[in-house]
């Protein structure tokens, strides 16, 4: 990281009860470069000093809301204040918690999606560009080391001319409608008024789509969406189909790559499946998120290719492995690499050195994801069906 110190990190969000600050904090602290100093981990200011001293954190950081943490960690002299602060909250408060700290000279690390609409994103991508500061979304999928693999295949030409994206993220937790049972998790995902536009597609969709582009480089020219809401008094859809044409990236008259995304939230039986297929010309490759450390590479005329992480034949994937091997790597580890991405960026800003083109999903993952979900609603109302996917 090319500091003396580790990174100071505040977390807004991520308190009692919520799964994903968990997440944020144990992926951050794997490598041993960040370090938890302070947060508001609650709009129960109660509840967020309860967080502060469960995690030994110093009373004096540990805040009653967001507002009144970033005024004083930006108060603080630079060799005290926090580095950066991860956001963990519901969905309708991402956009302010980040412009407040960007605003106040504090880099960002947010949960996905960036914003509540795509109007928010644009705007926080001016407020990025403006500050010059750091901005990184933990679309944590993308942080496998296979799934960096496929990624390196797909731009070495392996798999030729890419002609086809197959995405998928299939659930099964709302089948029933546990959000009228006050089930923390499931209520603010299924609210209109925190979650946005979209359930499904808004909250696992976009890992769907993001991975897809991620891997492929290819980004959406317009898009058909069917949502569907099976579960009687449920105010968003909890499952969506999609097919997507996207944009040429050749001069010929050949089609453009075609793509089918699907994700659902009532398939019963699925736990969290994150599945990709890409087919080119010459190979496809096929990669599952129940079993990260496999990447299969297909060819028409000789056997399947096994990838696994660790082994020298890879191109990128150990770049991001930490175990020799044989021995697993998953969810945490994804989640790590994308911190630890971050860091350097980080680390580079707070340094005062340029900051470098590292591999983190940044402010325009950001904005093309809020575009995603913004088209596929509007497409999913409409009689027309295609949709052009919005100018970013």
């Amino acid at each position: 990281m090319k500091l003396n110190r580790k990174l100071r990190m505040g977390m807004v969000g991520g308190g009692p009860g919520a799964f994903i600050g968990n997440v944020h904090r144990m992926a951050a602290n794997l490598d041993g470069n960040i370090e938890l100093v302070a947060g508001a981990f609650s709009s129960d200011p109660e509840k967020s000093i309860a967080a502060g001293k469960a995690w030994f954190l110093d009373p004096a950081r540990v805040y009653g809301s967001y507002e009144a943490m970033a005024k004083a960690e930006a108060a603080l002299p630079p060799g005290e204040r926090i580095d950066f602060v991860s956001v963990v909250t519901p969905n309708h408060l991402h956009f302010a918690v980040a412009k407040c700290f960007l605003e106040a000279g504090i880099n960002v690390v947010s949960d996905k999606p960036a914003t509540f609409d795509l109007a928010e994103a644009k705007k926080l991508a001016k407020i990025v560009a403006k500050t010059g500061k750091v901005y990184a979304l933990t679309h944590n999928y993308s942080g496998y080391p296979m799934v960096k693999e496929a990624r390196e295949l797909v731009r070495k030409g392996k798999l030729g001319r890419i002609l086809k994206v197959v995405a998928e993220y299939p659930q099964g937790w709302l089948l029933k409608q546990i959000e009228a049972e006050d089930q923390k998790q499931a209520a603010w995902r299924t609210d209109p008024k925190r979650a946005g536009a979209s359930c499904c597609i808004g909250d696992i969709g976009t890992h769907a789509e993001q991975l897809g582009r991620y891997i492929t480089g290819l980004e959406i020219d317009e898009i058909c969406a069917d949502f569907t809401t099976f579960v009687p008094g449920r105010k968003l859809e909890d499952d969506g189909n999609l097919l997507v044409h996207y944009k040429k990236t050749t001069k010929d008259n050949l089609p453009a790559p075609r793509g089918i995304i699907y994700a659902s939230q009532i398939s019963a039986g699925e736990e969290n499946g994150p599945h990709i297929r890409v087919y080119g010309t010459e190979a496809s490759l096929e990669w599952h998120q129940p079993e990260p450390n496999t990447l299969l590479v297909k060819y028409p005329e000789k056997p399947v290719e096994i990838r696994r992480p660790g082994n020298p034949y890879n191109l990128a994937a150990n770049n991001w492995t930490r175990l020799p091997p044989g021995h697993p790597e998953a969810f945490l580890e994804a989640f790590a690499n994308l911190y630890g991405e971050a860091a350097k960026a980080i680390a580079d800003e707070v340094s005062g050195r340029k900051v470098k083109d590292y591999d983190y999903p940044g402010i325009r993952d950001a904005v093309l994801g809020m575009a995603f979900i913004e088209a596929s609603v509007k497409s999913a109302s409409s009689k027309q069906k295609w949709t052009r996917f919005p100018k970013v």
